[in-house]
């Protein structure tokens, strides 16, 4: 049954629950916009246009297998809730015949930013793909309600918002909800989404959300948020959202939502309520009691504090520095937000410029404030080589060796271009042998914690890549040096013997230890022979196939790879 529920006590429930959840960045108060279906019969078509016109080829996109209709059997209201019915039937139109018939529905409002909230259950058979979404009203959709009038963008340029949908996530369980965004920067199977486990949707009723300001777009269950969108650039790529967009709501069958089962007979989306919220009020009132602070400071970042108070319930802070990019945050008034500012110096200062709004640009009577921040002291050395243990080098790599605090952070970037390229940091002693992370294009990083100032460490890094490896030479480093005093291990292995190289069938080795682990692989890292042998060691390749093999060589005095030709 429906429930009427006063503007005022809705107001009031609905600012406390935007208050409560920090991911909504601005509240919107105002009602502009509803339908509460609660006039039995045919959907009210001052709000309502029935999209049926099959698009070209005769089918719905995503490989779906229905006929949407303007029919009381798929879409009418009925006891407060408008229901969407998928059927099984044969059914004739525009001469394509199909099995299943649904409804699809375009609002005739559209609306830049705000706040929806449609209350409804959705089928979750298998087959049906029940969707609340929204399109830009400028989408070129030919049978769309406002495509002869506005339809000038191609999909996904027009930008898609898909508040809920359901059936389509394979590798999901029944009632995993999903919210997505479509634009030109990532469209179809978008990167951009997020999903929640819901209750039963077919058999509860659940509130799906979608929180619109000019800088972000929040997703929420129940007035929980789950997924937010806010790219850090904002164009015509990431972001075509600050244009009107409408309403569709339909039950696809089929396509992406996988095989309709033969026992499928009907399946219903059923909506309480649709509500649309904004900011009409015209403010004049400029936010109070704005202060900034700093909080945490490191030797790459500054945290920054900032907090006022305004009668619309948001507020807007744009944060400047010099050599940085101005930003702008918004957060619930009253409530304090922390910003860190990343990527900085070590031991410089900055200087930071805040200055806070309102929603409608009016601004704090004391705003701008200024902050200055200088970011510890993370000594670091740094350099570039062409040197190398094994293999060779052209135009060499870069390094560096950071302190921060009682870590080390060592970076590595190869120069020459080489494909499928994988780093490993390598210690020296004793030896061991990480994994490195990719940071971007060759350049890979790995952190080492728990350093005492003032203690040497010697590093090197192998790249392995297709075809080959190449190792850098061991670089000792002075925990917490400020001079950059960045020098090549002074470390020398005695040096082994492995002839003839290129070998046939025997291989002489003269190792320089009473005891030697010994390790065969080929060029892509497969091992063919491992042993403990002696300082004099004849080894039979007769049985091995011609091409390039290297010796790793484990003993006392540390570790060598020869590299062995067999022909």
């Amino acid at each position: 049954m429906k429930k009427r529920i006063l503007f005022k006590t809705l107001f009031t429930l609905f600012l406390v629950s935007q208050y409560g959840y920090s991911q909504i960045d601005v509240v919107y108060n105002n009602l502009v916009w509803s339908d509460e279906f609660n006039t039995n019969g045919a959907i009210d078509s001052n709000k309502w246009f029935q999209q049926t016109q099959l698009p070209a080829g005769g089918s719905w996109f995503n490989n779906e297998v229905q006929h949407y209709t303007n029919r009381l059997e798929n879409s009418f209201v009925d006891n407060g809730n408008l229901n969407i019915v998928a059927k099984r039937e044969n059914f004739t139109d525009q001469n394509v015949t199909k099995q299943f018939t649904s409804a699809r529905l375009n609002s005739k409002f559209a609306f830049t930013y705000g706040r929806v909230d449609i209350r409804a259950k959705a089928p979750n058979a298998q087959g049906t793909w029940p969707a609340l979404w929204l399109l830009g009203k400028n989408v070129n959709e030919d049978g769309g309600f406002f495509d002869s009038n506005f339809g000038t963008t191609s999909w996904p340029a027009c930008g898609e918002i898909d508040i809920m949908e359901h059936g389509i996530f394979p590798g999901q369980p029944i009632n995993y909800i999903g919210a997505a965004i479509h634009t030109t920067s990532s469209s179809g199977n978008t990167i951009n989404k997020g999903g929640i486990q819901a209750s039963d949707i077919a058999q509860n009723y659940h509130i799906y959300s979608m929180n619109w300001s000019p800088n972000q777009i929040t997703f929420l269950l129940d007035d929980v948020a789950f997924y937010n969108y806010n790219p850090p650039v904002k164009n015509a790529s990431t972001w075509p959202f600050n244009l009107d967009q409408y309403f569709l709501l339909n039950v696809a069958m089929g396509g992406f939502a996988g095989t309709i089962p033969a026992n499928f007979t009907q399946a219903s989306m059923i909506i309480d309520y649709i509500r649309v919220y904004q900011n009409t009020a015209i403010d004049t009132q400029a936010p109070t009691n704005f202060v900034a602070s700093l909080g945490s400071v490191t030797g790459s970042s500054v945290e920054l504090l900032m907090n006022a108070n305004d009668n619309s319930g948001t507020i807007a802070y744009t944060i400047s520095y010099p050599g940085g990019t101005t930003t702008t945050v918004y957060n619930p008034s009253g409530v304090q937000k922390s910003v860190v500012i990343q990527n900085l110096a070590s031991n410089t200062n900055y200087s930071f410029t805040i200055a806070a709004t309102d929603m409608t640009g009016n601004t704090v009577s004391n705003s701008p404030i200024v902050l200055n921040a200088t970011t510890n002291f993370n000594p670091q050395c740094q350099g570039n080589s062409t040197q190398a243990t094994e293999g060779t080098f052209t135009l060499g790599y870069n390094y560096t060796f950071q302190t921060i605090g009682t870590d080390v952070k060592i970076t590595f970037e190869l120069l020459d271009n080489r494909v499928g390229l994988v780093a490993f940091l390598r210690r020296q002693s004793p030896f061991t042998e990480t994994q490195m992370t990719n940071v971007s294009g060759q350049t890979f990083t790995q952190t080492i914690t728990g350093q005492t100032l003032g203690s040497t460490i010697s590093y090197a890094v192998k790249f392995a890549y297709a075809g080959g490896l190449s190792v850098t030479n061991y670089f000792s480093y002075v925990v917490g040096n400020n001079n950059c005093s960045l020098g090549i291990s002074n470390f020398v292995m005695k040096k082994h013997y492995a002839y003839p190289n290129p070998v046939e069938n025997i291989l002489n080795l003269q190792l320089n230890d009473d005891q030697n682990k010994i390790t065969l692989s080929d060029v892509l890292g497969k091992i063919h022979y491992v042993d403990v042998v002696n300082a004099d060691y004849t080894f039979n390749m007769s049985g091995y196939q011609s091409g390039i093999y290297f010796l790793r060589v484990e003993n006392s005095f540390g570790i060598q790879n020869l590299k062995i030709i067999k022909k």
